[in-house]
């Protein structure tokens, strides 16, 4: 079905491994009116025959998620550029959010940080993300962003960057061209449980330290995924 007063909308999801959650998040985009481009990493798991099977064009690129974003952005036909993780999924009354968000093409949109998950530490974890985007500007990937290709290419467009490209394009365009979206994106909440909600966190607030200390984030990726 296509979403009537919606512009021609290229949705960007870089993927690695994420058949578990990507059916969910390419069902919540439904409608979508222009084209889904999955990236892939080298997924094991059947990941790009589950997106070709929901009809999104399937692409390949190198393990990162900076460079397979910036692959997915120069295949993309459409003017309005939605960047989305492949486990996070967007609650109902994101088209007309879109929509809205459409009018101002001189700045760049994110919807608010959720989790699906009951937990207290969710909930706390939660009102963090709001305070660091609402006092630093300083949204993350797993928020989504709309952008038109004409903002994003007077910013320097998608580094290849093998870890913090969110970070790294919300700096550059600064928190005067950054808005919040009244909808909220669902990300799945399987890696802090996993792995510790406050080692988790803690780790993801290092990194962002070592990033804007100046440490190459080939090194920070490195340390990340604990092999540094």
């Amino acid at each position: 079905m296509r979403i009537e007063g919606l512009p021609d909308l290229s949705v960007v999801i870089p993927a690695l491994n994420a058949a578990a959650s990507l059916p969910a998040t390419l069902a919540a985009l439904g409608g979508v009116p222009g084209e889904i481009i999955l990236v892939d990493g080298g997924s094991t798991d059947g990941t790009p025959a589950l997106a070709l099977a929901d009809g999104a064009r399937v692409l390949t690129a190198p393990r990162g998620r900076g460079g397979q974003i910036a692959a997915g952005i120069a295949a993309a036909r459409g003017p309005w550029l939605l960047l989305l993780h492949a486990d996070t999924r967007l609650d109902p009354g994101w088209p007309a959010a879109l929509h809205a968000a459409m009018a101002e093409p001189a700045r760049a949109h994110y919807f608010r940080f959720a989790l699906d998950h009951a937990a207290p530490q969710a909930r706390r974890l939660e009102r963090a993300v709001a305070w660091r985007c609402r006092w630093l500007g300083l949204p993350y990937g797993d928020q989504g962003l709309l952008i038109h290709r004409d903002l994003l290419a007077a910013v320097g467009g998608m580094r290849a960057l093998p870890l913090m490209e969110d970070v790294d394009l919300v700096r550059r365009l600064g928190p005067g061209r950054l808005a919040t979206l009244p909808v909220a994106a669902l990300t799945s909440a399987a890696r802090w449980q996993r792995e510790g909600w406050w080692r988790r966190s803690a780790r993801n607030l290092a990194c962002l330290g070592l990033f804007y200390a100046g440490l190459p984030p080939h090194i920070i990726a490195r340390l990340y995924r604990g092999k540094g």
